[in-house]
């Protein structure tokens, strides 16, 4: 080979490896950009400064939280309608007993102006049997305060005070709470940590509880912001700083002993404002009257006693003068149902009986020896004063 074609020869290798050398680079390089994209940096570690490489996942839509908006709307709630709420105080007098007269007792919960006419809502459980009743402001300050009316069934007192309300809450639409929704709790638990506040969500709506004395209370809003004793008769605020309802009662385990937590119950607004209005006009709150006093019949009643049915009232005395004398109910009867509604497991006397309104007539059926008959009521109004 001469010198000539073995430089000429030498030269293409050079050429050909620079070539190569540059595709490389260039196709590396593209590999290089594709991973990038594809790879994200984690934050350096607080302790090594070291980064991890971890991989990107695809885009997909993100649910963005701002708990901050969250956070400073439960704030200006809190300080718009907490002003409004009261803790309620009063003392049960003592009783005569065979050994000697018992001590006074004293009672508190919570309560909330909803007038500025200085009216304020709270549970008739607060203020059952009290006397001497105050009221404790959220600045400290105590003030005395009357009892206006009460309605046993719906668990609600009205009450009212001649000093300024600081503030008055708004009653908003419980008809609308829809469950997941944030509300906040505002009392007095256990009478001294005055004005607290807890946060949770609507459960549920339309709960009703047994109260254990012959009735359900209905309609119930089912909550998980902490209620401990003390709560009661203070209000559950939506985020739009409305009273959607008036806590009453916590559940802390079921009828087999099994602990449960974040079970609360509020008396829904709806219902808190037409029992209020009526007492705040009237002075009393009105429920149809029958007349009669009762015993529950059950299946085991029945059998125990070889009655003509497994579910009603038996009715053990007739009032005289009484909606129920004039239709010609008797002792001894057994009202197996009002109007639409039959008595049994899931419906007692007193629902069915509130069913229906003072002046409205009414079917009633009844069991008479072996015989059922119907005779028709023209309800009486029951007022509680």
């Amino acid at each position: 080979m001469t010198t000539k074609r073995f430089v000429y020869l030498l030269l293409i290798l050079v050429v050909a490896g620079i070539s190569a050398l540059s595709g490389a680079a260039a196709g590396g390089y593209a590999v290089y950009q594709a991973v990038q994209q594809r790879l994200v940096l984690a934050p350096a570690s607080a302790d090594t400064g070291e980064r991890a490489i971890l991989t990107a996942s695809p885009p997909t839509q993100t649910l963005v939280i701002e708990s901050t908006e969250v956070e400073t709307t439960i704030t200006q709630v809190v300080q718009d309608v907490g002003p409004s709420v009261v803790t309620v105080v009063g003392t049960i007098p003592g009783q005569a007993t065979f050994f000697g007269r018992t001590s006074d007792q004293s009672v508190s919960g919570s309560g909330v102006f909803i007038s500025a006419e200085g009216y304020i809502l709270t549970n008739n459980h607060v203020v059952e049997g009290a006397s001497d009743l105050e009221i404790i402001l959220s600045d400290g300050s105590r003030h005395s305060a009357g009892l206006v009316g009460t309605d046993i069934y719906a668990d609600l007192a009205v009450l009212k005070t001649e000093q300024i309300p600081p503030a008055v809450a708004t009653l908003g639409n419980s008809d609308v709470l829809k469950p997941g929704e944030t509300v906040i709790a505002i009392g007095s638990p256990l009478g001294d940590f005055t004005n607290s506040v807890t946060v949770g969500v609507i459960s549920a709506t339309g709960r009703s509880i047994d109260n254990g004395q012959g009735y359900q209370i209905e309609g119930l809003v089912q909550t998980d912001a902490a209620i401990n004793q003390g709560n009661s008769g203070g209000p559950l605020v939506n985020l739009a700083g409305q009273v959607v309802g008036i806590n009453t009662l916590v559940v802390r385990s079921s009828g087999s002993g099994t602990i449960a937590e974040g079970l609360g119950f509020s008396i829904p607004s709806n219902t808190a404002r037409a029992v209020a209005e009526q007492i705040m006009e009237k002075g009393y709150f009105s429920r149809p009257y029958l007349g009669i006093s009762w015993q529950l019949v059950t299946p085991r009643i029945a059998r125990v006693y070889n009655l003509p049915v497994e579910w009603g009232v038996y009715v053990t005395q007739v009032a005289t003068d009484s909606p129920a004398e004039e239709a010609g109910i008797e002792t001894g009867d057994i009202i197996t149902r009002l109007g639409e509604v039959s008595l049994d497991e899931d419906h007692s006397y007193i629902n069915a009986l509130f069913e229906y309104e003072a002046g409205q007539q009414v079917q009633v059926e009844l069991a008479r020896g072996r015989q059922l008959i119907q005779v028709e009521v023209v309800l009486g109004e029951a007022s509680q004063r």
